[in-house]
């Protein structure tokens, strides 16, 4: 009876370590899960997204942008790119910055009245930014996030 009594025991001390193990992982991933986030990673998509749609509606018409002789700043976007999205923030800033000398210009390319642009500066992944130079020469062309550092350097030459 005494190793009955054994045995016993070792299961209930087996299955009461598997449920605190559990509790802890549960826990934790909660913990995780839930934890405040700084920086770029606590952008929402749904703020992103709205970030990005506020952008493309305070962007300059391609039209315009083409005609004036200024540098320019193209970005071909989709609203649904969650990296155009996170992305959004940072080139607003820049269009901030240098809004005064560089025309900013946002098309999307599910719009299909921008097919003929997407094919002309050869869009095959977004976001795609385009720099071009006041002639309207391609000075440069970034594909996915790129730092907003690396932006400015490369926007620096073009004034």
């Amino acid at each position: 009876m005494t190793v009955n009594r054994i045995s016993a025991t070792s299961d209930v001390n087996r299955r009461s370590l598997w449920a605190i193990a559990l509790i802890a992982t549960f826990a934790i991933a909660a913990f995780w899960l839930t934890r405040p986030v700084t920086g770029a990673q606590s952008l929402s998509p749904v703020s992103g997204l709205m970030t990005l749609k506020a952008s493309a509606q305070a962007a300059m018409p391609y039209e315009s942008a083409i005609a004036n002789g200024r540098p320019t700043l193209i970005e071909f976007y989709a609203d649904w790119c969650t990296t155009c999205q996170s992305m959004a923030p940072t080139l607003q800033a820049i269009h901030q910055d240098y809004g005064a000398s560089l025309n900013f210009v946002m098309l999307n390319i599910d719009d299909p009245q921008w097919r003929a642009q997407v094919q002309a500066f050869n869009v095959t992944g977004v976001p795609h930014l385009v720099l071009r130079k006041g002639v309207g020469e391609v000075a440069e062309t970034f594909v996915g996030k790129v730092p907003k550092s690396v932006l400015t350097q490369s926007l620096q030459p073009l004034f």
